[in-house]
C-alpha cells in the first residue's frame, strides 16, 4: 500500500471534516479536488489507487462518495483509463444523476406548495432554485438540525433567494409537519433491506408526516444505492463535544449523526430513473 504524500493526505482529511455539506455536494468537491490533485501531482497508479480506496471508505454513511470512488476506480482499470478524464466522466454521471432526479421531482411540487425538510441536501437546494427560476410559488419549513445546525445553512439559501421559510428546532417536527403540504428529504444510503439512511431526526419526521398523512418523498439516485443492509451499515457518529452537555461521573453523551428509516414509512422515492411509491403495510 503506497503512503499518501501530503498534498493526498490533506485531501482525505478535508473529506473527513467536512460535516456541513450534503452527501452529493460533497461528492462533487471530493471528485474536483481528486481531479486538481491528479493535474498538479500526477501520482504514479498504485499512490492514486491507494487514495481513490481511502476516499471510498472515508464517509460510510455517505455512500454517494463510495460510489463514485468505485466508477472512478472502474474507469482507471479500463484500457487507456487516463485518470483526470476518469473522474471528470464520473463527475458528469452525478451531475446528470442529479439533473434528471431534480426534473422527476418537480412533478410532485404544486404551485404554492408548502414544503417541510430536514437537515441540509445539495439536490433538495438545487431543486429549490430551480423552482425559483421557473416562478414556481412555494415556502420552506426547515428543522435547524441539531446539532450541527445545517438547516440554518439552508435558511439563508432561501433567505438570498427569496423564498419564505419557518426555521424551527428539530422537537417542533411534529407541531409543524401538519401545515406542511409535502415532505421531501434527501438520502445518505440507500440499503438492501428496505431501509435508508439520513441524518438523525429524520425517522420521527416521516413517523409524524405518516400520522397527519402528508406525502414524504425521499431524493435518492443511483449513486446512493450500498450493497449493505440496515443492521450491518456503519452510521457516523461525531464528537459529543457539539452537544455542549454537563460532564458528569454517570453522564455519557452520544451523537450520532445518522440512522436508518425503513422506506415503509415514506411515500416513496425519487431518482434519476422516476418516481416509485410505497403502499403503508
Amino acid at each position: 500500500m503506497a503512503r499518501l504524500d501530503s498534498p493526498a493526505q490533506a485531501l482525505l482529511d478535508t473529506l473527513h471534516a467536512d460535516h456541513q455539506s450534503g452527501a452529493t455536494e460533497l461528492a462533487l468537491k471530493t471528485l474536483r479536488n481528486l481531479a486538481d490533485y491528479v493535474r498538479l501531482q500526477r501520482p504514479k497508479p498504485a499512490l492514486l489507487t491507494d487514495l481513490v480506496n481511502k476516499l471510498r471508505d472515508a464517509r460510510p454513511s455517505m455512500v454517494v462518495i463510495a460510489s463514485a470512488m468505485i466508477r472512478v476506480q472502474e474507469r482507471l482499470q479500463a484500457k487507456d483509463g487516463e485518470p483526470v478524464a476518469a473522474i471528470e466522466a464520473v463527475y458528469r454521471e452525478l451531475t446528470d444523476a442529479t439533473d434528471a432526479l431534480i426534473n422527476h421531482a418537480r412533478s410532485q411540487i404544486p404551485e404554492g406548495a408548502v414544503i417541510m425538510t430536514h437537515s441540509a441536501s445539495s439536490v433538495l437546494e438545487r431543486l429549490f432554485q430551480r423552482l425559483m427560476e421557473e416562478h414556481v410559488g412555494f415556502s420552506v419549513i426547515c428543522t435547524q438540525s441539531s446539532p450541527g445546525h445545517e438547516g440554518h445553512q439552508l435558511a439563508n439559501l432561501l433567505n438570498k433567494l427569496g423564498v419564505p421559510v419557518t426555521l424551527i428546532t428539530d422537537a417542533q417536527m411534529g407541531v409543524f409537519v401538519a401545515t406542511a403540504d409535502l415532505v421531501l428529504t434527501g438520502c445518505d444510503s440507500w440499503l438492501t433491506d428496505g431501509h435508508f439512511v439520513n441524518k438523525s431526526g429524520t425517522r420521527l419526521l416521516a413517523l409524524a408526516a405518516r400520522e397527519r398523512s402528508v406525502p414524504f418523498w425521499v431524493l435518492a439516485d443511483s449513486f446512493r444505492d450500498s450493497t449493505e443492509s440496515s443492521d450491518r451499515v456503519i452510521l457516523e457518529e461525531l464528537p459529543a463535544q457539539q452537544l455542549g452537555a454537563p460532564k458528569g461521573q454517570w453522564i455519557t453523551v452520544r451523537n450520532l449523526y445518522f440512522e436508518t428509516i425503513p422506506q415503509h414509512l415514506v411515500t416513496g422515492r425519487i431518482s434519476e430513473q422516476g418516481v416509485f411509491s410505497y403502499p403503508f403495510p
